[in-house]
């Protein structure tokens, strides 16, 4: 059985003033909370820093007063902290806006970059340039082939999970599922004749971290990431025509074809961006997306960015969570995002089904 019809009709309705005040709320809302969030995870850890003295750096970094803090207080907050920070808000955020386009692509709330694959085909490519020693791009070269991989992973899985010009759920997750397990053989495959120090940093990707996070790491990220989430919003009223069916999408003027298109690439250069960094952090681009569709309608104009709003709040918390719960240990934040991330996709599942009567 083929997935139900998803709806993003964005005609005009009754309750629009009260959708508008509500969209409103759960912006600023989302902006508040993950502004909050930066300054307590740039604040705490193993060496605390004052919130009050978060700001008096920061202000007088910008010129606007304050003043600097002494030398250790210093090099960890802008050496370790807010690298941290910064990356945490990139990661998020590209992952929130992919999870949102996937779906939007597809027209199912149940594709995800992780969940069907995406995230583990790019990590290969980034893989698979540390056991080899790749060095043609320099400092991009993770980049570059997390990039090309995530690219012909997302191809693949669009290409394999239509049928009759429609996306069906079960082959969706079973191309995901397929896609997993072949990206973990070719992992495998790596680890097998990689040296020692080669199987450390392979064993970053698979795990999923921010603790490698530098300035240079987000300078590398920061063009992919700024792009995707430029490109993104501008798509938002074709997705949610597209929402409507592919038909009517066209006959409103949408180019489908081309509009995939794009947004494949779209997706797979965030990823990418992401998982290079990074390493494999699942279930934000499913969760976020979800959640904020649940509580604000399907019009992707506020989904798309609050997408990227909301991935970038879960990371970010994520993160100080994950260096702070078993203090002074850290735990790898893509184990983390996955013990939430899975029994919340078992429910969506289970949910989805329900509503369809059941999957032949």
């Amino acid at each position: 059985m083929t997935a139900a019809p998803y709806d993003g009709s964005t005609a005009p309705s009754a309750d629009a003033p009260a959708r508008r005040g509500r969209t409103f709320a759960l912006t600023a809302a989302l902006s508040a909370a993950l502004l909050v969030g930066c300054l307590l995870s740039a604040g705490l850890g193993a060496y605390d820093i004052p919130l009050g003295d978060v700001l008096s750096s920061l202000q007088h970094r910008v010129g606007l007063g304050g003043q600097a803090l002494d030398r250790v207080a210093e090099s960890v907050l802008w050496n370790v902290r807010l690298p941290r920070v910064t990356l945490a808000l990139l990661v998020g955020s590209s992952l929130g806006c992919a999870g949102a386009l996937m779906q939007g692509v597809f027209g199912n709330p149940l594709a995800e970059p992780g969940v069907i694959g995406i995230s583990s085909g790019a990590a290969v490519g980034a893989v698979a340039s540390i056991a080899l020693g790749l060095t043609f791009f320099g400092n991009w070269t993770i980049t570059v082939c997390a990039f090309v991989s995530g690219l012909a992973t997302v191809l693949l899985v669009y290409v394999l999970s239509r049928s009759g010009g429609r996306t069906e759920v079960v082959t969706l997750i079973l191309t995901g599922i397929a896609v997993n397990a072949f990206a973990g053989a070719l992992i495998g495959l790596f680890i097998f004749f990689a040296d020692n120090a080669q199987i450390t940093q392979i064993t970053f990707w698979q795990l999923g971290s921010l603790s490698q996070a530098t300035w240079p790491k987000v300078l590398a990220v920061l063009p992919c990431a700024a792009l995707g989430l430029l490109v993104a919003p501008f798509h938002a009223r074709k997705l949610d025509l597209l929402a409507l069916g592919e038909r009517p999408a066209r006959h409103l003027g949408v180019d489908v074809e081309r509009l995939r298109i794009v947004l494949v690439l779209v997706v797979a250069l965030l990823t990418a961006a992401a998982v290079a960094v990074a390493g494999i952090i699942s279930f934000v681009g499913l969760l976020v997306p979800h959640l904020l569709r649940m509580a604000n309608g399907p019009g992707h104009r506020f989904l798309v960015p609050g997408s990227a709003l909301g991935g970038a709040l879960v990371l970010v918390a994520g993160d100080l969570a994950a260096r702070t719960v078993a203090d002074p240990a850290e735990l790898p934040l893509g184990v983390l995002t996955a013990l939430f991330g899975s029994p919340f996709f078992f429910w969506l599942l289970r949910r989805t089904r329900r509503r369809q009567g059941g999957w032949a």
